[in-house]
């Protein structure tokens, strides 16, 4: 089998050694000629063999995955196949998977997970589209897979737009889970009692009922940085967890917890909080309460309204 991938940044080149060690040949392009296969995504075409190729495409969603599955439904022929390892949302897929049916084009959307770790681990694949396409497509998704039962690193999802939904509450779950291991290092390090937080999470990773990959990395992490001194608190989202927030408005399915973690990665970015300002205000407005004036690192001494305030009733 020789297949072509399109993409080739940390997860890509990776995905490209790993389906290489596996037998299958790859032809990969990049616009970064440093690691490219190939000079363009019409090169790389062109140096597949004809009937019934297969290009994996894991490029940043949105414009740019639209324009490379544009690009490719000129350069493909009928017969072929087109799968979407990317974080596309599931709503692009119907509109990818039509526009290359009409010119007899395959396509798969395949969620993946398992970030720079997937080269030696392995990687978590959520797929959808037809059956026969999946099937032809089974070999790259087993190389890829870690090693064991393939129903325990791969899924067929359902149809086209599956794998992406399948693979956006994956991420939803991740933030999560993220969110409460952070929230529980927070707590121990401030609790004088404890004297050994990175040891404390590291006792969790065995036998305990929280133990996970993700508290394994969070306790490499503080092993690296204890304290957490060289990062700063602001954290970036890539738009999985918005779209599983979204969707669960849509569905009327609770998910408290999704939501507060995808808030608080919001809260991170604020380098002062207007809302808190607000909260404050009002603590003061109505109550009396001290608050910190900008630019100190205390409260002020005295709990006296702001002038023109109303005076609370049981003051």
């Amino acid at each position: 089998m020789h297949i072509g991938l399109v993409g080739l940044g940390k997860m890509g080149a990776n995905m490209r050694e790993r389906i290489r060690g596996a037998g299958i040949e790859v032809t990969g392009y990049d616009r970064n000629q440093d690691v490219s296969d190939s000079s363009s995504l019409a090169d790389m075409v062109g140096k597949l063999p004809e009937g019934g190729r297969i290009v994996w495409v894991m490029v940043p969603s949105g414009d740019i995955t639209d324009g490379v599955i544009h690009e490719l439904s000129e350069l493909l022929a009928e017969g072929d196949i087109v799968i979407d390892g990317g974080n596309s949302y599931y709503q692009d897929d119907k509109p990818h998977g039509d526009l290359l049916a009409a010119k007899g084009i395959g396509f798969i959307d395949a969620g993946v997970s398992g970030g720079v770790w997937g080269l030696k681990n392995g990687y978590g694949l959520m797929v959808g589209g037809d059956a026969d396409k999946v099937e032809v497509a089974m070999p790259i998704f087993d190389a890829l897979r870690p090693e064991g039962d393939r129903e325990d690193g791969f899924v067929h999802a359902g149809a086209v737009g599956a794998g992406h939904f399948a693979k956006m509450v994956h991420n939803g779950i991740e933030y999560g889970l993220m969110q409460a291991y952070a929230e529980g290092y927070e707590l121990l390090a401030a609790k004088d009692l404890v004297t050994d937080v990175h040891g404390t999470m590291r006792a969790w990773t065995k036998g305990t009922v929280v133990r996970s990959w993700l508290l394994e990395l969070l306790v490499q992490a503080l092993q690296q940085d204890p304290g957490l001194g060289a990062i700063d608190d602001w954290v970036e989202d890539s738009g999985e967890g918005r779209w599983t927030v979204d969707e669960a408005i849509d569905l009327a399915v609770p998910a408290p917890v999704i939501s507060a973690a995808l808030f608080a990665r919001f809260a991170s970015r604020q380098g002062e909080s207007p809302a808190m300002k607000a909260v404050a205000a009002l603590r003061q407005q109505f109550g009396g309460h001290a608050v910190k004036p900008a630019g100190t690192t205390g409260p002020q001494s005295s709990t006296t309204p702001v002038p023109g305030a109303a005076v609370p009733p049981h003051a």
